[in-house]
């Protein structure tokens, strides 16, 4: 149990890649760490997403718009998945602002104590505030080489990059090297 007493939260959205998604339902936890997946409620008690492979429901009960500084701390980790959640989380009602799930982000990046993770298509949510990633080295799925390198970023040819308080996978079929990465900094934390 590496990581007993350890918070995980895990963005979540429709679209999401299911074998990814799954896998962190069962890793984390068996390691001992507290998982939440969070997302926007929209002022609903509870939303089912559907996977993108098989559109399998999933049901996300816990929303990131309420959690203020002092929750945020007691995470150990922020996780944005693969697939099509980043997109459909920077969707924003007002496009002068910023959405609030990069608002969130922020937020976990400005806490050095939380290891952030993005893997794959997770960096779309990371376009609206580039200076998160700004010259720093990350990986990311290969469609999103442009968008990173524009955002500042040094890309680097590898299957998951740690930089710091940053980890960042290539693709969501790579999720189990980022997921036992993330365990492997967790634990030594």
């Amino acid at each position: 149990m590496k990581l007993k007493g350890k918070k995980i939260g895990i963005l979540l959205e429709s679209d999401f890649y299911e074998h990814e998604i799954w896998y962190y339902s069962y890793r984390f936890p068996e390691e001992g760490a507290e998982l939440h997946f969070l997302t926007r409620l929209w002022g609903q008690p509870y939303l089912t997403f559907k996977g993108h492979e098989y559109h399998a429901p999933f049901e996300c009960h816990e929303s990131f718009e309420n959690i203020d500084e002092e929750e945020l701390k007691t995470y150990a980790a922020i996780i944005v998945p693969s697939a099509m959640v980043s997109d459909r989380l920077r969707w924003t009602e007002d496009v002068n602002k910023l959405p609030l799930a990069t608002e969130f982000l922020k937020r976990a990046f400005a806490e050095k104590s939380i290891l952030k993770g993005i893997i794959c298509h997770g960096m779309w949510l990371i376009s609206p505030a580039p200076e998160l990633v700004h010259g720093r080295p990350v990986t990311c799925h290969n469609n999103l080489h442009s968008d990173v390198v524009n955002m500042g970023a040094i890309y680097t040819d590898r299957d998951v990059v740690v930089d710091g308080d940053l980890v960042t996978g290539r693709s969501g079929a790579h999720c189990h090297f980022f997921a036992n990465k993330i365990i492997e900094i967790l634990a030594s934390s």
